[in-house]
């Protein structure tokens, strides 16, 4: 199978999970995580119907569940789906992410604060519990989480943002330090500005502005994610946990 002009075959017979797979750079994951030979359960509020469409026409394995990552219910019922229909959750993917427009320390609403913090953050954390039991028991795993350069990094208007991404990073340190001697590889993912609904509102002179100031010369396109996630996701990364991989065309090497 093939999925961006690659042909690769180094997920053969996992089933992995994926939230936000129902756009950007989830759908992209979803696909490329399909190519690579895994079955793929796509998850997402909307658009994951279509996600796992695309992936049976291009003749790989996918099924779409609904699931709000802020509700540890939900969780808890696909994880049990999942494993009821095909025994296994070799490996699970937090791409589910949102931003605001109003993100500074006095524009941020409380409620702003806490709907970003319980999607960006609390999400993936529902999403561990959710799934590392079975892991654990099964004595294998990889979980991929998503963070942000804005994570790593100042910048201004994304506050509440900043603040989840970093937590997505230290938490999963966390985990990847308590489970690695039982064979269970955390990972995080840290893109810069890439070209996802996400970023639709951006104006066509700040795109290009991050472009002129990217060393790689353009923006990042949700496969360029996608790609690293499968790596993770995969054989090659057996001795990789707690990590962040940074992918951003080089930007925060100036």
């Amino acid at each position: 199978m093939t999925a961006g002009g690659q042909h690769v075959s180094t997920l053969e017979g996992r089933t992995v999970l994926i939230t936000g797979a129902g756009s950007g750079i989830g759908r992209a994951t979803a696909r490329l995580t399909a190519a690579a030979g895994a079955f793929v359960v796509a998850t997402d509020v909307k658009g994951h119907d279509e996600t796992a469409a695309a992936i049976t026409e291009d003749g790989g394995g996918a099924e779409a569940r609904t699931l709000d990552i802020t509700d540890a219910g939900a969780w808890r019922s696909v994880v049990d789906e999942v494993l009821s229909s095909h025994g296994r959750i070799d490996g699970l993917a937090n791409i589910a992410g949102i931003v605001s427009s109003t993100d500074t320390l006095l524009t941020q609403t409380e409620e702003g604060w806490d709907r970003l913090i319980g999607v960006d953050l609390k999400g993936p954390w529902l999403g561990m519990r959710a799934v590392i039991r079975h892991m654990l028991a099964a004595g294998s795993g990889k979980i991929v989480n998503t963070a942000s350069t804005a994570g790593l990094i100042g910048m201004p208007d994304v506050l509440a943002y900043s603040a989840a991404k970093g937590g997505v990073i230290a938490m999963s340190r966390q985990v990847a330090v308590e489970y690695a001697a039982r064979n269970v590889q955390v990972n995080v993912v840290a893109p810069g500005v890439i070209r996802t609904p996400m970023h639709g509102d951006v104006t066509p002179e700040l795109m290009t502005a991050v472009k002129a100031a990217t060393p790689a010369g353009r923006i990042g396109e949700p496969e360029d994610i996608g790609n690293m996630v499968v790596y993770l996701l995969g054989p090659a990364a057996d001795f990789v946990t707690g990590q962040v991989f940074t992918v951003d065309g080089g930007w925060t090497a100036q």
